[in-house]
């Protein structure tokens, strides 16, 4: 069943979960602060909205995919915001990485104003936002994330498993960023191990990758790294907000995490190195820098 659904939020991973929305057949209004970024949708069938709060006059479902808790925050409650118009018992589905803390509290704002809220942040990056086949770990009431399910399953992932209630979501998504960052720091390491003793790369991902070493960041990211390609899929700088996240997260419920906050740190001084921009594979750079050699085919 077709749904008039808005989207907020039309920035790398966003703007295919859009796409994909309207392959599907929706109804679809978007919005973005990159007036580009909505033609290009309108091109593909969206229609165009000029705020937050005029995507949502037109939804029963409406989706937020934005890089910081302030911006979804904005959105969803500032002046121009979705709850100045949504009707009672639309549904907010906020897909960005945020914070639990902002989460529960967008959703009891939201509750204030008759208006649904789950959190349900994706993991897989752009390939995946592409082709659809994320996966989503949701937060929020079940009777809710049941009336919302088939669309994102249907359009945007494989795999979409309600954790618990609000924030539950978010909480998911920060342990997720935990395990694949720091799998890319371990990478990291063993690749410029490797490369300074000399090995062929190349050869040595094919000797592990069939073993206990090998993972799903590991065949998403070495081919890149050793083709020299950091463009974005996952940049540099979202990652250090997520990180960031983790950390008050786990101090405010005394839980230390003493690797994540040393790849924190290390996010930080690829950030003052001017390296935000990239995609999180380039953690890599940080330890060539360090070991005076670069991890390239051959």
């Amino acid at each position: 069943m077709t749904k008039k659904i808005g989207f907020i939020g039309l920035g790398i991973m966003g703007k295919p979960m859009a796409l994909n929305l309207l392959k599907a057949g929706h109804t679809l209004t978007v919005f973005d602060l990159n007036e580009e970024a909505i033609r290009s949708l309108q091109e593909a069938g969206a229609k165009g909205a000029v705020s937050a709060a005029e995507a949502a006059s037109e939804s029963d479902i409406i989706i937020t995919m934005l890089p910081k808790g302030e911006h979804v925050e904005a959105v969803v409650s500032g002046d121009q915001g979705i709850l100045t118009t949504a009707a009672p018992g639309t549904v907010i589905v906020d897909m960005s990485s945020i914070s639990p803390v902002t989460s529960r509290a967008l959703a009891a704002f939201a509750k204030q104003h008759q208006v649904e809220f789950i959190d349900a942040p994706v993991s897989g990056g752009e390939p995946k936002a592409i082709d659809g086949t994320l996966a989503i770990m949701a937060g929020g009431e079940e009777s809710i994330f049941e009336q919302v399910k088939d669309v994102l399953l249907s359009t945007m992932g494989t795999e979409v498993v309600l954790v618990g209630a609000n924030g539950s979501g978010t909480t998911a998504k920060l342990a997720n960023q935990i395990i694949v960052n720091l799998n890319i720091a371990a990478m990291s390491e063993a690749l410029v191990l490797a490369a300074k003793s000399g090995i062929a790369i190349d050869k040595m991902y094919e000797a592990i990758r069939g073993g206990l070493a090998g993972s799903a960041v590991l065949d998403a990211k070495v081919p890149l790294i050793l083709e020299r390609n950091f463009e974005p899929g996952g940049r540099i700088d979202i990652n250090l907000k997520d990180l960031t996240n983790v950390m008050e997260t786990a101090h405010d419920i005394g839980v230390p995490l003493p690797l994540s906050s040393q790849l924190l740190e290390i996010f930080h001084a690829l950030k003052a190195d001017g390296k935000s921009g990239l995609d999180h594979g380039g953690i890599v750079q940080y330890y060539e820098k360090m070991a005076h050699v670069e991890v390239k085919k051959g």
